[in-house]
């Protein structure tokens, strides 16, 4: 049987519905997948908790990043110790230096965008 979880963790949720981690987070919730989210303000997005530091959780398919590289490297033993299948570098937070690491640590990075795989059924 194929393990269909496909848990989103977002670095970078935002509570601006202008921003793109918003409606990425929307979609997903519209598309059933349960999301993690991990952002500067605490907060709600349709119920689902907006925590400023990385909280503990497990079983994450993906990880979806929406901040910059300057920013990154503080997660960056929190997200190996998640060994999630993938990590979504989305556009403006591709990171050579991370993406190689992850990639040497077993997990499938892409410099891609997470709305269009949700809009064209490719996530």
């Amino acid at each position: 049987m194929v393990n269909c979880i496909k848990n989103t963790l977002i670095i970078g949720a935002s509570l601006n519905p202008q921003r793109y981690s918003y409606k990425a987070t929307i979609k997903l919730i519209e598309k059933k997948i349960k999301v993690f989210l991990v952002g500067k303000k605490r907060g709600k997005i349709k119920g689902f908790n907006v925590y400023d530091k990385f909280p503990k959780i497990k079983n994450i398919d993906t990880i979806s990043i929406y901040i910059k590289p300057k920013n990154q490297s503080c997660y960056t033993d929190e997200i190996i110790d998640l060994s999630p299948r993938r990590i979504i570098f989305n556009p403006g937070t591709e990171n050579p230096a991370l993406f190689n690491k992850f990639t040497l640590n077993g997990i499938a990075c892409e410099n891609s965008c997470t709305l269009v795989l949700l809009s064209t059924n490719q996530y």
